[in-house]
């Protein structure tokens, strides 16, 4: 029985849903490293980067390379760097909105009476002429 694409998708959204996975996909973006220098990066222990990476291998969004002692891992392919530019984006117009709303919310429920008023060295009074 095939699973449906919807059911798919999520188990894939699934599988990214792990912090230490997607900055580690996050690294890769800019070429293959070796598990040293993604340690380095992480500050994870071994083992934790280990079982994440052995879960991104088998899901195939990436490779091992081996050289000599050194495993290095990059990615697959390049539509996983343009799908967390993709996040990175929704995320930024999503805070943004979220922040436009906040302000709106913090004025709207301020009496005019309530609003902080500039205080008098802000904007200091002319003296009354003589």
């Amino acid at each position: 029985m095939q699973v449906p694409l919807y059911q798919a998708k999520a188990e894939f959204f699934r599988m990214l849903g792990h912090p230490v996975r997607i900055r580690v996909l996050e690294l890769l973006q800019h070429g293959p490293l070796p598990v040293r220098e993604l340690l380095k990066d992480i500050e994870v222990e071994p083992s934790n980067l280990s079982q994440q990476l052995a879960v991104l291998r088998r899901s195939g969004i990436v490779v091992s390379i081996r050289d000599g002692s050194t495993v290095s891992y990059a990615l697959a392919g390049g539509d996983v760097a343009d799908l967390l530019k993709a996040a990175r984006r929704i995320l930024t117009e999503l805070l943004v909105g979220q922040r436009e709303l906040l302000e709106e919310l913090r004025h709207a429920d301020v009496p005019a009476a309530a609003q902080p008023q500039p205080r008098a060295e802000e904007h200091p009074q002319e003296e009354p002429a003589v």
